[in-house]
């Protein structure tokens, strides 16, 4: 699935991300952007970078687009990550469920989550 048919921040997302431009990830979100992965919450751009910069620019995320849905300003994208992490313990492929809150052109909230199978 290609990102041409995802809002354009949240495509943006996807590039800036599989080409570790870490300047172009930080730009796409809002100043008073929240980002909560792994539990953790990032607020503001500062503490995003530093965030982005470790967890997804330093260990080479990848993300492969597995599905997505838009309703109105919020995209919800599970896609198969891959990069440079430590994977043991984690399934094989690892697919993860990004919760994207768009504000005009930029993201305002992302929410990353290792969502469980249904039973």
């Amino acid at each position: 699935m290609t990102t041409t048919t995802l809002p354009s921040p949240v495509s943006a997302y996807v590039e800036a991300t599989n080409s570790f431009n870490l300047d172009g990830f930080v730009a796409l979100f809002d100043d008073d952007a929240l980002v909560n992965d792994h539990r953790d919450e990032f607020i503001g751009k500062e503490r995003i970078r530093a965030w982005a910069a470790r967890e997804i620019i330093g260990y080479r995320v990848v993300l492969k687009i597995v599905n997505q849905r838009v309703v109105g300003n919020h995209v919800a994208l599970k896609a198969e990550v891959d990069g440079d992490f430590d994977k043991k313990g984690l399934p094989s492929p690892l697919v993860l469920a990004f919760y994207f809150c768009l504000s005009g052109a930029k993201i305002s909230a992302l929410v990353i989550v290792n969502n469980k199978s249904a039973s």
